[in-house]
């Protein structure tokens, strides 16, 4: 048995800061440890909340909500409810598996290590996919092609779905504004 153990047993019969004193234990160190050894339940109110929450088109604020809850036999003070209440009232997040890294496709050299910055419109580029949630909770995915020099956007486009067309009309559209000279650096992050 270890001490913060022995300390946590016996504070029943002695006051923690004595027990603390004798075994030249820092009551701080008990405390904190304590911490780590009880996981947080949930209030027992917080699926009463989601309920309530959604029976009311998940428009009543602390103040309804608090008499609801108390109404179902439940006291919770508004700062309860703003505390715990805004983790039990969000979805989960979803986060879009963004790369395969296991293609096993040859990947093109990084270009750009080693350069000195680009001093030139329309000497190197770089593109990034971005994921960009809906209020309905669907995805739409943004593909970018950014001048590095201007920090300028070259071209782009947006779809509900990411095939690789995304990214070549993106590409497309960059190309044709631009009509870049031969020697364009086009770079990507590879999805990482």
């Amino acid at each position: 048995m270890s001490q913060l153990q022995f300390i946590d047993q016996q504070r029943v019969h002695y006051p923690v800061q004595l027990l603390c004193h004798v075994l030249r234990v820092v009551p701080s160190r008990y405390y904190a440890w304590c911490q780590r050894a009880m996981p947080k339940a949930a209030p027992a109110w917080e699926t009463a909340l989601v309920d309530v929450f959604d029976e009311h088109q998940r428009r009543y604020g602390t103040r309804r909500l608090q008499v609801k809850l108390g109404e179902l036999g439940h006291r919770v003070g508004r700062q309860a409810l703003h505390r715990h209440g805004r983790k039990a009232l969000q979805p989960k997040a979803f986060t879009p598996r963004t790369t395969d890294s296991t293609h096993g496709k040859r990947c093109a050299p990084n270009l750009l290590l080693d350069q000195p910055k680009p001093t030139q419109v329309n000497q190197v580029w770089v593109s990034d996919i971005t994921y960009l949630p809906l209020a309905n909770g669907n995805w739409i995915y943004c593909c970018a092609f950014q001048d590095v020099c201007t920090k300028q956007v070259m071209g782009w486009q947006v779809r509900a779905d990411m095939p690789e067309a995304l990214v070549t009309t993106a590409l497309q559209r960059a190309l044709l504004t631009q009509r870049p000279a031969p020697g364009l650096i086009v770079h990507s992050d590879r999805g990482g």
